[in-house]
């Protein structure tokens, strides 16, 4: 896809042009959408949001990461949304493994391509993941999900949330050990990795 291309294409008149970096894009806009709504309907809603304010605004972009760009109007779609109905957030994610250290970068809190006899463990899983996702505070809920669910680096993260370097590295730390502890309510939920370790504590 050419990026810059479809964005000048879009800024002289077509609409063709922007529907391409949509179909290109939707399917990350919603899914961190739903990350931080927790809610289908809703999702979808910012997300249409925040396509229209990204096509509105498109002569305001001045190079860079158009994706950075576009996910912090979709993360802004959704803090506004969600301040509107006056919502609190809560925390993040990271397990332990046996001698005590933490995975870095825990990868299996992302959606997995399930085989057809996992998909109900694995719909709980997310289900509870979901739910420990939305009592994070919203201000690590963004850099949790931007990081650890759509594996976006450091960098492209800070842009997309408007945050500094250090301060992204610092609350993601913290999100995940807010998470960490807010899934050993649903220990036999969890994979079998850190299922052993609860059992072998017990």
């Amino acid at each position: 896809m050419e990026e810059t291309a479809l964005i000048q294409e879009t800024l002289d008149g077509s609409l063709g042009a922007f529907n391409s970096l949509v179909l290109h894009y939707q399917d990350i806009a919603y899914n961190i959408a739903y990350r931080i709504m927790g809610e289908p309907g809703a999702a979808e809603d910012a997300t249409q949001e925040a396509f229209i304010s990204a096509y509105q605004k498109l002569a305001q972009f001045r190079g860079g990461s158009f994706k950075a760009w576009l996910l912090r109007i979709v993360s802004n779609a959704c803090y506004d949304e969600l301040r509107r109905r006056q919502r609190k957030p809560v925390t993040a994610l990271e397990p332990e493994l046996n001698d005590g250290e933490s995975l870095e970068e825990p990868a299996w809190i992302r959606d997995p391509s399930a085989s057809p006899e996992e998909c109900f463990e694995q719909a709980e899983l997310q289900e509870a993941i979901q739910q420990c996702i939305n009592r994070l505070d919203e201000k690590f809920r963004l850099i949790l999900v931007l990081v650890d669910v759509e594996g976006l680096d450091y960098e492209t993260a800070a842009i997309a949330a408007g945050t500094p370097l250090g301060t992204v590295k610092s609350r993601l730390a913290r999100a995940r050990e807010r998470i960490q502890n807010c899934l050993q309510r649903f220990w036999e939920l969890l994979p079998e990795l850190f299922r052993l370790k609860d059992e072998e504590a017990a």
